[in-house]
């Protein structure tokens, strides 16, 4: 062969396989987390420190916060689609489609999803003035005296409203709701027997259960929680579409490249799954929870369709 011909031909071959060309990862990968504080703060501060052991760069997580989670959501959507900005979703992935009119990203067009992470499950609780020992007791008081129970949450369109209005909806019953400016915020005035009942995380009530404060009537999960072995399930409860845990998960800008995508399901899954992590995790609550990027892909779509009938449902509107 000519050289001139040996060239051409070398420059041809390399051009028909630019992606063997490209490593990945080559740079700092940036994981934005939409909320500074809580899980989200643990799982972004947890997969930066062990994430680069196995990906062979540095991981740093990036706190946006701000506007319910959409700031730093914004942030992650419009990175460019190459593996190097990340997102540490939640819930408000999910819900807030449903809320807003005007979104500056598109939630199922915008982004691929990785895998799960973490979950944390939420239970049903009541202030033990209320005469209702389970689900239907609770049930059969609301029908008996529309209008006069109330429920507390975190806020208009909050995780904590929906999962409550998702229970008056199938159990066709009227509970009056009362916002508060935070979940915390409402679990105290639950304490204080200013409210009858509100949806919230498990670890948050173990200590006001097992006191006797509040009186735990199922969790929202599809089995039940070992931290309060004798709370039954919505599911045993009667209603097995009442379910609304507080999910975790990794997702990419859309267009990632389905080896890069392949590779952080990969890693991810690997340091989430370890002994160390899962006991790390444990002691604050929080269960590791992951999946293929199919799985969680379906999840997203299916969670965004229900919650899109819960806020139609209960008119909820946010300003």
């Amino acid at each position: 062969m000519k050289p001139f011909l040996h060239i051409t031909a070398i420059l041809l071959l390399g051009a028909t396989c630019p992606a063997a060309a490209q490593k990945y990862p080559e740079k700092n990968i940036r994981l934005v987390v939409p909320f500074p504080t809580g899980a989200s703060q643990i799982l972004g501060l947890l997969l930066a420190e062990k994430l680069p052991a196995l990906l062979g760069q540095p991981v740093y997580a990036d706190f946006r916060a701000g506007a319910g989670g959409l700031i730093g959501t914004e942030i992650a959507a419009k990175a460019p689609a190459d593996g190097y900005t990340l997102l540490l979703a939640s819930p408000s992935i999910t819900i807030s489609p449903a809320l807003y009119k005007k979104l500056p990203f598109d939630a199922l067009r915008d982004f691929a999803p990785i895998t799960h992470v973490a979950t944390v499950p939420n239970v049903l609780v009541t202030h033990p003035s209320v005469p209702a020992k389970t689900v239907n007791e609770l049930v059969a008081l609301a029908r008996k005296t529309p209008g006069k129970l109330s429920y507390g949450s975190g806020g208009i369109g909050s995780a904590n409203q929906l999962a409550s209005e998702l229970f008056k909806y199938l159990a066709k019953v009227d509970i009056v709701h009362v916002p508060y400016k935070g979940a915390s915020i409402a679990l105290t005035h639950i304490l204080g027997g200013e409210i009858d009942m509100v949806t919230v995380s498990v670890p948050a009530t173990i200590p006001f259960i097992s006191s006797g404060r509040l009186r735990g009537l199922a969790v929202l999960a599809p089995s039940r929680v070992p931290t309060l072995p004798t709370v039954m399930t919505t599911k045993e409860a009667g209603y097995p579409e009442l379910l609304m845990d507080t999910w975790y998960g990794a997702f990419a800008p859309a267009g990632v490249r389905a080896d890069i995508l392949d590779r952080l399901n990969s890693d991810i899954i690997k340091v989430m799954q370890t002994p160390e992590t899962r006991a790390q995790l444990a002691k604050v609550g929080l269960d590791v929870i992951t999946s293929s990027s199919a799985e969680i892909n379906k999840f997203v779509r299916t969670e965004t369709e229900k919650w899109a009938r819960v806020v139609r449902e209960a008119k909820i509107t946010v300003q």
